[in-house]
């Protein structure tokens, strides 16, 4: 076994699905950040387990011919990009791989046999994201914000993000400094003193509008009305100034309560030809640009012929049902956020869809409901969080037997167990994985799944 603080040669076989390299030490895997495919390192050991272990790069003795210099200052320690360090090609190739191990290990498929198709890439991988969500903090001083270093408390100021949009740099750029000039306090996570935990900036790529977020822990903002005549001075493009109350000690950004400061309580965004508003915490996604590509490819799944009953699951604001409405017969969608619900509906009646209804609550309850109604679905489509579908929901597909599944994955790994479970029924047409977020680990995948015929 290996001890820790020990140093070892290792020869990297693979990337895991945090984007580490992977190699073995006399059959004891080992995890290695940083490390490449085909590299040979010497490693030393920082935590070992039972099944593995981890270690760090002490020196490279063969570099890959795909690595490359990153374009960020930070990049090796903010812990936002884990493959900045990898050629954008070579990224790809490995996100198709990565759906690869993952069905290796979590399913019984004839993964040979299977189409999985190279990943969907964009043009230019950077300035792809349209949103920020900064922690602030102060250093020598000076306020600053970033994102915590990995696995520790050290907040590292990033001053240019090269992930993010630019407009997003500059608010908050901007921001640091009002806050700054008006000496408005910053929160501080250990002493739980100040006010300012967190700023967050979101810009529609195809409006230009921005809106702006200051996370509070309490609901007292000291010199608002300053903060915010400097914000509309120094910002002119913000089109939505609010502040969000979260005093409870938890890693999630926002709390209930939302107020909005002054301009409009949303933002417009477009996806194709479908606009949505956006308020301050609703959720959309972060690649607009790879958001068309994906959704496109869930439409060419959907294979739609205007005469079928679409199910979406997990509907959030409904952006997938809308995206699918006009070449369906009906679409149905259900989440179990009211909020979102609320959105999804308000989506469809402004864009005069009269073929789309939406529902709160659980797949798994309300299929069975519409089937004994004598509504049965012909397709379903579903986008599942990162812990994959409920299980409750996959026997719910099995019974009702709709003659195509769509699913659309941000966890090849619950993808893979989840494609396992639906294959006593169904047989995997495709996998097309896209890169929704270029230079980290994350690889997304839309899959046709169809009903076997008896």
């Amino acid at each position: 076994m290996l001890q820790q603080g020990q140093q070892f040669p290792l020869t990297i076989k693979r990337l895991g699905i945090n984007g580490e390299g992977v190699g073995y030490f006399k059959k004891q895997v080992v995890f290695v950040p940083g490390a490449l495919p085909g590299e040979e390192v010497v490693v030393q050991a920082t935590n070992i387990y039972p099944t593995y272990a981890e270690g760090k790069i002490v020196r490279i003795r063969k570099r890959s011919p795909h690595r490359v210099k990153p374009l960020c200052p930070v990049y090796d320690r903010c812990g936002g990009c884990q493959l900045q360090h990898l050629d954008y090609n070579a990224q790809l190739e490995a996100k198709r791989d990565i759906v690869i191990q993952a069905l290796e290990r979590h399913s019984r498929l004839n993964i040979e046999a299977l189409d999985i198709r190279p990943t969907i890439g964009m043009d230019d991988p950077w300035h792809y994201r349209n949103k920020s969500q900064f922690q602030t903090g102060v250093k020598k001083g000076r306020v600053i914000a970033g994102l915590y270093s990995m696995n520790s408390h050290e907040l590292i100021d990033i001053d240019r993000c090269f992930i993010q949009h630019d407009a997003t740099n500059r608010v908050t750029t901007v921001v640091k400094t009002i806050l700054q000039d008006l000496r408005i306090p910053i929160y501080h996570e250990r002493k739980k003193t100040g006010v300012v935990r967190t700023i967050v900036a979101r810009v529609g790529f195809y409006t230009g509008d921005v809106q702006l977020v200051i996370v509070t822990a309490t609901k007292e903002f000291p010199r608002k009305e300053l903060f915010v005549a400097e914000v509309k001075r120094r910002l002119p493009e913000v089109k939505s100034i609010a502040q969000n109350i979260n005093g409870q000690k938890t890693s999630l950004i926002f709390g209930d309560e939302t107020i909005v400061l002054a301009g409009e309580p949303y933002i417009q965004e477009v996806l194709g030809d479908l606009s949505f508003e956006l308020s301050a915490r609703a959720f959309f996604q972060l690649n607009p640009i790879q958001t068309v590509k994906l959704y496109d490819e869930v439409k060419k799944a959907a294979s739609l012929t205007k005469n079928e009953r679409v199910v979406d699951a997990y509907c959030g604001v409904g952006t997938i049902g809308l995206w699918l409405a006009r070449e369906a017969k009906e679409v149905r969608g259900m989440d179990t956020i009211p909020e979102a619900i609320d959105d999804a509906r308000q989506n469809a009646e402004r864009h005069g869809f009269t073929n789309v209804t939406y529902a709160v609550g659980k797949a798994e309850v309300l299929l069975p409901k519409w089937v004994k109604e004598g509504w049965k679905p012909d397709v379903i489509v579903v986008d599942p969080p990162r812990t994959g579908c409920d299980n409750a929901l996959l026997k719910t597909i099995l019974q009702v037997k709709p003659k195509t599944v769509v699913y659309v994955s941000c966890n090849p790994s619950s993808l893979a167990r989840d494609i396992d479970t639906l294959a006593k029924q169904y047989r995997v047409e495709y996998i097309q994985p896209f890169d929704l977020f270029p230079h980290t680990a994350h690889v997304e995948c839309v899959s046709q799944i169809v009903l076997r015929e008896n």
